[in-house]
């Protein structure tokens, strides 16, 4: 769900919409006594006649977003969310996708996950109207679980590790075809280590070249860095905790090159997840706990657009909002939710479980 290419095709004159004005209007407020409560960002239900769980998300503007979940959904929406329309590949039913990349209205990439020829990627270029396979994974020890692109042509997509390294998939053409890259510059994988599949942010990309992929289930979480579009990758520990299949960095978000924010814990409900938030400053050479974290396991992250400070994480327990760049986080709605996404023109939408989902306002 990497939104950096969008960002950078918006005017930089542009004005900000309503919404994306509240926004910054939280950022201004979020770190004032008492009356900021009153500003703190609320999510808005919106209605998509389904139940199943949507993992991937790709917010477009504050009309138009995508999702992507369970049974081969896929929904769009152009109108704020005021209706949601299906518009799911063909035969899909038995698909899982937990992954959308979209660039507008009408294009969209979407990853189904599993093993062996569960593994899929198919694109639109008719908003779902018809869809085309472009990728299906034959080796049955793979298991791909994110999506990302660094433009509208160059993407990545990745898969836990095979023969002890992950594996990337590269794409040139917009998702039209893909190529598995070489392993010679991947660093070995952990005993355990996999990426999760959990909010379609275990590969973020931001910029022209640079790429992060979030990890757990081993010893230790790491994220692992390329600046050469997966070429090279350099590993580096993050405070979260792992040690547990179930534990590690769930989700990341790079507001450019360099600042980033890592999510995750542990997913098993009613576990504690302490330290479930890192913050780094140096394109993830290294990883500072959150001073005041989340209080439970995250699975999703965003910075809200106009700001360098301000950035929502997400989880079945609820929404946390940050206004000091990820040191100290503070609950700001009890919803349950597995992603979120926002756009330059600061359309921010979270969806989850029981077909949730929910654009950003202010009250």
């Amino acid at each position: 769900m990497c939104t950096s290419w969008r960002s950078r095709s918006r005017r930089a004159g542009r004005a900000v919409p309503a919404l994306g004005a509240a926004v910054l209007a939280v950022v201004a407020l979020g770190a004032a006594p008492g009356p900021a409560a009153a500003h703190a960002p609320t999510w808005e239900l919106t209605r998509t006649d389904t139940d199943v769980r949507f993992r991937g998300l790709a917010a477009v503007d504050r009309n138009t977003a995508w999702l992507a979940g369970a049974k081969g959904t896929v929904l769009r929406t152009t109108d704020g969310g005021a209706h949601w329309t299906p518009v799911s590949p063909p035969g899909a039913q038995t698909l899982e996708f937990r992954d959308v990349e979209a660039f507008d209205a009408r294009r969209a990439v979407v990853l189904a996950i599993g093993e062996g020829e569960a593994s899929r990627i198919f694109r639109t270029d008719d908003g779902g109207a018809t869809w085309t396979e472009s990728f299906r994974n034959t080796d049955p020890k793979a298991f791909y679980d994110c999506v990302t692109f660094f433009d509208h042509r160059h993407g990545l997509a990745m898969s836990d590790p095979v023969d002890g390294a992950y594996r990337i998939l590269s794409t040139r053409d917009g998702g039209r075809s893909w190529r598995v890259l070489p392993t010679a510059g991947m660093p070995p994988a952990q005993s355990g280590e996999a990426g999760f599949a959990a909010s379609g942010q275990c590969l973020v990309a931001s910029g022209p070249k640079d790429v992060w992929l979030a990890t757990g289930g081993g010893a230790v979480s790491r994220v692992l860095h390329s600046a050469d579009r997966g070429l090279t990758w350099t590993a580096a520990e993050t405070p979260i905790p792992a040690g547990d299949a179930a534990r590690g960095v769930f989700g990341l978000a790079f507001r450019d090159r360099t600042h980033g924010i890592a999510v995750g814990g542990d997913y098993n409900a009613g576990l504690p997840s302490p330290r479930a938030a890192a913050v780094t400053g140096d394109a993830g050479r290294s990883w500072t706990p959150a001073a005041q974290p989340p209080p439970a396991y995250r699975s999703g992250v965003a910075w809200l657009p106009h700001s360098r400070t301000a950035a929502l994480a997400v989880g079945p327990t609820g929404t946390d909002l940050t206004t000091d760049a990820g040191r100290t986080w503070r609950t700001v709605d009890a919803g349950s939710y597995d992603t979120v996404d926002c756009a330059r023109d600061g359309g921010c939408w979270a969806a989850g479980e029981k077909g949730r989902a929910a654009r950003l306002s202010h009250r």
